[in-house]
């Protein structure tokens, strides 16, 4: 045994916390219950929710589990802003995941939106993955988040020990920027860290360990039917998605010169005529004048370009040919106004 190993090993016996980590097991996700996992047939369904600060992974994640882009996975903070449900079909077991803004201290209205929207999303649901990014300490963020958690789905018991209702498990992202003896030392930490029911490390990216992932996620779910076709990868309208794709676009697209005040709506999805294409009018609002040859860039080349990337997604998405005819708006200060706020879908 290796002195990874051994440390492995002590973890899990002085915190009483599984952790499934790459190369062990594959496939199974409790260390030495291979057996258990393959006699366990029984059909389990159930909502996990997806939550972490700003920028750590869960998009990606999610888009991962679910083996299709569905929500938009960006290096820029504050990415995601609603909830977006993806849904994992197995043979024994559907999970409905739900990718939640990353919960953070609000400055602008939408900011308090978009943790009223974290408050929806964890009112019902039957477990918990919170992701902690394995190349970062933990921090200010990390902990007000498990202060919230506590406070919604933890009691201590006599001995001042922390008891979950629901099972919390630590996904541990981003392993693919550590080594192996890195990697030990941040699974140590984090299992210091809270009383965690799973750990388990990740990287979406590279596609390492996310099998583990789904298969801890299964286990932590009750028994219960297929909720959803076999087929049905997530609850969005195809308005919604096209927004967030166009959204995204735009992201890669500028980078850095993208104001984050930018939001997106499909105005209208109007039919094929005459053996023409479907027409996608959609809206792209900045909050100044100022914003908007950004977003056009010289002789429109970003909204070309953006058009050009997004042709097949929207026409997957549509299950049709479709063109996208994209205009920017001004909506000023849309951030702060309720009315603006509630006009654009939050």
């Amino acid at each position: 045994m290796s002195r990874t190993d051994d440390k492995e090993q002590e973890l899990m016996k002085e915190k009483n916390t599984e952790v499934t980590v790459p190369g062990n097991n594959p496939g199974t996700s409790n260390i030495g219950e291979a057996d258990e996992a393959v006699a366990d047939q029984t059909y389990r369904s159930g909502f996990v929710a997806v939550v972490g600060r700003p920028n750590v992974g869960k998009s990606t994640l999610m888009n991962a589990l679910v083996g299709r882009p569905i929500a938009i996975a960006s290096s820029r903070p504050e990415t995601t802003r609603k909830a977006i449900r993806g849904i994992v079909t197995d043979p024994h077991a559907q999970l409905v995941l739900v990718d939640t803004p990353g919960i953070h201290r609000p400055r602008t209205l939408l900011g308090q939106r978009l943790n009223d929207v974290v408050d929806a999303s964890l009112s019902d649901v039957d477990a918990i993955a919170f992701l902690l990014p394995g190349d970062q300490v933990i921090g200010p963020g990390d902990k007000r988040i498990l202060s919230r958690l506590r406070s919604d789905f933890a009691r201590k018991d006599k001995d001042g020990k922390w008891q979950w209702r629901k099972p919390l498990i630590a996904v541990v992202t981003k392993i693919d920027r550590l080594d192996r003896d890195s990697l030990v030392s941040k699974l140590i930490e984090i299992s210091a860290f809270a009383d965690f029911d799973q750990i388990v490390p990740v990287s979406a990216l590279t596609e390492d360990n996310v099998q583990e992932v789904k298969q801890v996620l299964i286990d932590a779910m009750p028994v219960g039917p297929q909720m959803y076709p076999e087929d049905q990868l997530t609850e969005e309208r195809p308005e919604d998605l096209i927004a967030e794709l166009v959204r995204g676009a735009f992201l890669e697209e500028l980078d850095d010169e993208l104001p984050h005040s930018l939001a997106v709506t499909v105005d209208s999805i109007e039919p094929p005529e005459d053996g023409q294409k479907a027409q996608v009018h959609v809206s792209i609002y900045v909050e100044r004048d100022s914003q908007k040859p950004i977003i056009i860039g010289h002789r429109a080349e970003h909204l070309v370009r953006v058009k050009k990337k997004l042709r097949t997604a929207v026409n997957r998405t549509l299950g049709q040919k479709a063109t996208l005819d994209l205009h920017v708006k001004v909506a000023k200060n849309w951030q702060g106004d309720p009315k603006l706020l509630q006009k654009l879908g939050f």
